[in-house]
């Protein structure tokens, strides 16, 4: 059985049967953890164990454990700073930003998936210009090039884990400011304004070796009328054709307010799949999950299965033997001075 093109998530710290059916169902191909899902470590291991051990191959566990204001585990896991410490770290000194970029995404990495979680989605792409509230400090800085830089030893700390990296949020959030959570952003910005401010870190990413991206549910009418998430435009034209990106294509939550005009939920799967992603979230909605999964029939692509795969953990270490690490000690030492005002967590 090959991974189908939906990502779902749980209610709970445990699969239900009717979840079970779902995970078993030939368009099913992914789980996406929350903090709900959380309440120990040995609960999660279990929980990872479970789900992956229903198919061969194995369905991808993912989460969103970028640090700072979204973070879904905490007890057993290290407290990250969010992505701005970094770019502001940057403008006092390069090398310690870099060095301590690269360790960070090895740490959240290989704590990651030593509990049986395959990625993160992350690193964010976007610019942090103070426009955008859901994306705010969650961007590592305003500057293109000095996003691709921390970027780029992000992922290359992730890649040194067994972690593949998905830039986020295709072609760029940080311009606009209403959430697409609950609104319906729209960036009237030509293509070629676009071009050479925010797809920058996209295309250096891409240049690096990017495993995956995840597009915007915002719309750029000067670009196309449709969301980037469901644009062939985007995607087909712009991703694959002129950016040469070989990589998977997650859409954003399909259940998000901005992805609502699209139609049902199978409309929106329909669409966004037809636009180029290969895999759709279906989240905190367990009945138009299972609507989509029925809806899409017989889907094949072999293609996206293949790319799909790519994103299986390839973790190091069990969780004894990382934290036994110099290397682990020693970044945990360093990041605690970074992380130790609370933040709210950010429900995205």
């Amino acid at each position: 059985m090959t991974l189908g093109p939906v990502m779902i998530d749980l209610i709970g710290t445990e699969i239900t049967p009717a979840e079970r059916d779902m995970l078993l169902h030939p368009n099913t191909g992914g789980v996406i953890l929350f903090t709900r899902n959380f309440e120990s470590i040995e609960q999660l291991q279990a929980l990872t164990s479970e789900i992956h051990a229903l198919r061969n191959p194995h369905l991808l566990i993912a989460v969103d454990h970028e640090g700072g204001r979204v973070q879904r585990f905490h007890d057993g896991f290290t407290r990250l700073p969010a992505m701005a410490t970094f770019g502001q770290l940057y403008r006092n000194n390069k090398d310690e930003a870099k060095d301590l970029a690269e360790k960070t995404g090895w740490l959240m990495a290989s704590e990651c998936l030593a509990t049986g979680i395959d990625f993160s989605f992350a690193p964010i792409l976007d610019l942090g210009h103070g426009i955008s509230g859901v994306i705010g400090d969650r961007a590592f800085d305003k500057s293109p090039d000095v996003i691709s830089i921390l970027a780029h030893e992000f992922m290359r700390g992730m890649k040194r884990a067994g972690m593949a990296a998905t830039g986020k949020h295709f072609p760029g959030h940080g311009s606009v400011k209403e959430d697409s959570h609950v609104g319906h952003p729209v960036d009237q910005r030509r293509l070629a304004d676009i071009m050479m401010e925010d797809i920058i870190p996209f295309e250096r990413m891409i240049d690096y070796g990017l495993a995956a991206i995840m597009p915007a549910h915002v719309v750029y009418p000067q670009v196309d009328d449709k969301a980037a998430g469901y644009s062939e435009r985007w995607l087909q034209n712009i991703l694959r054709q002129q950016l040469h990106f070989e990589g998977v294509i997650f859409s954003d939550d399909l259940s998000m307010e901005a992805a609502a005009p699209a139609g049902d939920y199978t409309d929106r799967a329909k669409q966004a799949l037809n636009a180029g992603c290969d895999m759709v979230l279906v989240c905190n909605h367990s009945t138009e999950a299972k609507q989509v999964l029925q809806g899409l029939g017989d889907y094949t692509d072999p293609a996206s299965a293949m790319r799909l795969v790519r994103m299986h953990g390839q973790p190091r270490f069990s969780r004894e033997e990382l934290f036994a690490t110099d290397e682990w000690k020693a970044i945990t030492r360093r990041l605690k001075p970074l992380t130790d005002s609370p933040e709210l967590e950010l429900d995205v």
